[in-house]
């Protein structure tokens, strides 16, 4: 994809691919049998979905950025390097599936349907956003997507709730969501979880694994622990390359199925790493927490450059003419992606939020007796 120096972290600047990292990547695709299933079940047309939403999440991340950049926002929160994790994993979804993401899974809701000006609306507290102005965090039950709660983890027992809805009313869905590894620690997961797990409930878990809780750096303890935690639920556990978003897209996938026969909740853990900080103020602190090579080995596996080279290198995946198609659908996407963010600073204007309905729609009513 074009590359844009005044937003992109220092190793997509001048990105290329690494034929290391291609080799490898390839390999996976053709030792996997998974991967084949996921690339039979995509097709072209799901190749190509696949591709669009990569695109769709990177440059989401980077109008925010130029928000933050010119004043327009103070701060956001992104998610570069980790879009393989989202777009891969609710691509192998199924309608009437339900997602909870966590605010850098924001491709999460666009990619089920929920408009992409949403998000920017949320970022800008308009009055014609979903929250109304009230709360960045926003979802929309009519496309399937939970609002995310500002305390990471916290989703789980969420989602085993509808996990739960889905198996006591006999339908064939499941609901999945997502979590950082620091946040695999707290008791909210273990209750998720633990519930999920005592009802065999059709719960999908992703941990991303970035190898950072905020500013804290993960142990290799922590990794051997995060590698038994299926276990310990007793339930089924799938690990995934997080940046190859063919393997996520097939352990998510399987993991559906495992749900679907009763075998759920499943927890999918997904290697990545985020390419900058916590948020947009914090990103020469999360510089500094590793060395420049651990960046350097991570920019070269670019979930979309390396998905992208995969295609150039395959073409008869999406039935041809890669280098055109890519060009095409990558300005389509700029321009969907630059039109959604004008109408939403558009909405600044027409619709501010109004204060005197800012109660509204808050507590349930209901009538005396």
């Amino acid at each position: 994809m074009k590359r844009y120096p005044a937003y992109d972290p220092i190793e997509y600047q001048d990105w290329s691919p690494d034929p290391e990292v291609m080799r490898s990547y390839r390999g996976l695709v053709a030792e996997s049998e998974g991967i084949q299933r996921s690339l039979e079940r995509l097709g072209p047309a799901g190749l190509e979905r696949l591709q669009r939403g990569l695109l769709r999440n990177r440059l989401h991340d980077i109008a925010l950025k130029r928000w933050v950049r010119t004043g327009v926002i103070t701060k956001a929160w992104l998610g570069c390097g980790e879009e393989a994790a989202t777009v891969g994993a609710v691509h192998a979804l199924a309608d009437g599936d339900v997602v909870g993401p966590m605010i850098r899974n924001a491709a999460a809701t666009f990619e089920r349907g929920v408009p992409l000006e949403e998000s920017f609306r949320a970022y800008l507290a308009t009055g014609d956003s979903v929250t109304k102005g009230r709360d960045l965090h926003f979802g929309d039950l009519a496309h399937g997507v939970v609002a995310p709660i500002s305390h990471v983890g916290d989703l789980v027992p969420v989602l085993a709730g509808f996990a739960l809805a889905f198996q006591l009313r006999g339908e064939s869905n499941v609901a999945i969501t997502w979590t950082g590894e620091g946040a695999t620690r707290t008791g909210t997961v273990h209750e998720g979880l633990s519930l999920a797990a005592a009802r065999r409930a059709p719960l999908i878990v992703v941990v991303q694994d970035n190898s950072v809780a905020l500013g804290t750096v993960r142990s290799d303890r922590f990794r051997s622990a995060l590698e038994g935690m299926a276990g310990g639920y007793g339930v089924p556990g799938i690990e995934c390359d997080g940046n190859h978003v063919l393997d996520v897209h097939r352990a998510v996938r399987e993991a559906r199925e495992l749900c679907v026969a009763g075998e759920g909740p499943v927890v999918v853990l997904a290697r990545t790493f985020r390419l900058g900080g916590h948020a947009t103020h914090d990103e020469a602190e999360a510089r500094r927490l590793f060395d420049a090579e651990l960046f350097a080995e991570w920019g070269k596996r670019d979930p979309i450059g390396c998905f992208e080279e995969f295609l150039k290198e395959e073409p008869h995946r999406i039935g041809g003419g890669a280098e055109e198609k890519l060009a095409r659908w990558e300005e389509e996407v700029i321009a969907e992606v630059e039109a959604a963010a004008e109408r939403s600073l558009a909405s600044r204007q027409t619709a501010p939020p109004d204060p005197e309905a800012m109660l509204g729609d808050v507590f349930a009513g209901g009538s005396g007796s």
